[in-house]
């Protein structure tokens, strides 16, 4: 053996020795750093959410499919969201599109209980539907309510829920951008959408979104994602919305809105307006003792001879034009029953005023 070969493999010996006298040398845990205060911030962060969470629901929805070679009924898991905590009768506000489809839904709350929901009531326009459980003792507390008129781009929200089947997730952001709408299926217009970059996935549907003060201001509804994971878009109902529509869906079971009285029709209106070029919504018809027969509009007559008289044609309401069925619908929308509001009207090709109160869809 080479002197070149024994000093190295003796060099290779000592350093290993030494490694290992170093390494039982350094077996004791590195002594931990103080950190100091949290932020005034993250203390704000973590003290909503601790407060906030335990008014978070999980919500699991199964659906009844009958087996094509037996015939026998099963049920079968259908998908997953979030939801919360409306009031002490345990109702809980949820996404319409959570439960769209389901024949029973399981409610988890923040201690791990879990109990059989009944369906109170659900508004596929607004996208909101309203859920009760039976909690024995110990219910959680509902979520304080804000509002969502004075909202600003820039304001800081969170959302909680349950993405992906990993609850009690928190998120944050900014609201970055106000009065947004959303096509959703079957043909259905939701207006009036706060869009945040707080990360929204699927699971968050139905569960809140707070201010800094923890107040709900929105329901997370739905993300805009090539992808179908976050992107950086999500969009929530509006809490003033929440409030004017979940009280009826509880007392009620549906939601009707604030109406004329009238009969519209969104097809015949687009005929009629491509063979007379007249702007505006047709009424077709008029509700006998209804607020639109009080004011005295007038709806469409077809004479004996055949001739059809064209009725009263809506062209604004309040100042604001419309052009469709949809549009009067939102203008209502927005408005409360009892309200009066003023219509521009085309009668025999001369615009007039007409005050109307809103009633009660019938």
């Amino acid at each position: 053996m080479s002197w070149l070969v024994l000093f190295t493999i003796v060099g290779w010996q000592l350093f290993e020795l030494s490694g290992r006298a170093l390494s039982r040398a350094d077996t004791e845990p590195r002594p931990v750093t103080a950190r100091g205060d949290l932020a005034a911030d993250e203390q704000a962060t973590i003290q909503l959410f601790e407060q906030a969470s335990p008014s978070v629901v999980y919500i699991s929805t199964r659906r009844r499919i009958v087996d094509f070679w037996s015939r026998d009924v099963m049920s079968v898991p259908q998908g997953t969201g979030s939801g919360f905590i409306w009031d002490d009768s345990g109702h809980v506000v949820t996404n319409f599109h959570v439960i769209e489809g389901a024949s029973e839904a399981d409610v988890r709350l923040n201690d791990g209980r879990t109990y059989k929901a009944g369906l109170v009531g659900a508004s596929p326009v607004h996208d909101l539907a309203v859920l009760r459980i039976n909690v024995p003792f110990d219910s959680p507390p509902a979520v304080p309510i804000g509002t969502s008129s004075d909202l600003k781009v820039g304001q800081k929200v969170f959302a909680i829920g349950n993405p992906f089947g990993l609850d009690y997730t928190l998120t944050s952001g900014l609201i970055s951008a106000l009065d947004r709408s959303l096509s959703e299926r079957g043909g259905v217009t939701i207006r009036h959408l706060i869009q945040t970059d707080a990360a929204i996935n699927p699971g968050n549907s139905g569960g809140p979104l707070l201010d800094s003060a923890g107040r709900l201001i929105g329901i997370n509804t739905a993300i805009y994602s090539p992808s179908g994971a976050y992107a950086g878009i999500g969009f929530a109902v509006p809490v003033d919305t929440v409030n004017r529509v979940v009280p009826q869906l509880i007392a009620e079971g549906e939601y009707r809105g604030p109406s004329l009285g009238i009969i519209l029709d969104e097809r015949i209106n687009q005929l009629i307006a491509s063979r007379t070029g007249i702007e505006g919504v047709v009424i077709l018809g008029v509700e006998p003792d209804s607020s639109a027969d009080v004011a005295g509009l007038r709806g469409t007559t077809i004479e004996p001879n055949g001739v059809v008289s064209i009725g009263d044609v809506i062209t604004a309401i309040d100042g604001e034009s419309v052009e469709s069925v949809q549009d009067i619908a939102r203008a209502l929308d927005e408005r409360d029953i009892g309200d009066e509001v003023g219509l521009t009207v085309l009668r025999a090709g001369r615009e007039q005023q007409v005050a109307v109160t809103l009633q009660r869809e019938r």
